[in-house]
């Protein structure tokens, strides 16, 4: 039987400036060496990369997926990440709008934001992923857990079967600790969960560059 095939959800591009050294050429080739059938790009609140990526993906014959991190706040407090990935035109119309808007309406000193209530309103043919940085995450890891399973009750009433909770093992601080309360909650809620490396180089070696 052959294994299935491994394809990376959550990955930042050079286009994510300080956040990646990942450059989309080698992205390409490196999925093909793996065999990798499709990769998604998800830099971080904007779509920079879609076109030359989309090029790149498919005259290699790799599925391209559109998405993006999108940082959420109401006010001045820090800001909780969630991934959203394109299903179909309907998605990138969403994605497409949601950042136009967070650019006109969501600046900050610090960037800018989604508004949680804009997503609330503008998801349709978006996948959305919560990992260990978004709200959820944030109050499971201050022990919070049964307002980070009401906050993603409220999630999927607007999303359905489009929110995926985001597992991940890279080492990372607060995984072990998301990921026993994202199966518990998925066990209880009927969700999903997808596992993603939230990737940012390419090389284990690559990780002194990055840092």
């Amino acid at each position: 039987m052959r294994a299935q095939a491994f394809a990376h959800l959550h990955l930042h591009s050079e286009y994510s400036l300080v956040d990646s050294t990942i450059r989309i050429p080698e992205l390409v080739k490196r999925c093909v060496q793996q065999g990798q059938p499709a990769v998604a790009i998800t830099d971080q609140n904007n779509l920079f990369a879609l076109v030359k990526f989309y090029k790149a993906a498919e005259g290699a014959g790799i599925k391209p997926i559109a998405g993006a991190d999108l940082l959420l706040a109401d006010g001045d407090e820090a800001p909780t990440r969630l991934t959203v990935l394109c299903r179909d035109r309907d998605g990138y119309l969403s994605l497409s709008r949601l950042l136009t808007r967070a650019w006109m309406e969501g600046h900050r000193n610090d960037g800018v934001v989604v508004r949680p209530q804009w997503l609330q309103d503008e998801n349709t043919g978006l996948f959305v992923l919560a990992g260990r940085n978004s709200e959820a995450g944030r109050l499971a890891a201050a022990g919070k857990h049964e307002l980070a399973e009401q906050w993603l009750a409220q999630l999927q009433q607007a999303t359905g079967e489009r929110l995926f909770l985001e597992l991940t093992r890279t080492a990372r601080e607060g995984e072990d600790g998301f990921n026993a309360f994202a199966l518990h909650a998925a066990s209880r809620r009927g969700m999903p969960v997808i596992a993603t490396n939230d990737a940012r180089f390419l090389d284990q070696d690559g990780f002194e560059a990055h840092e």
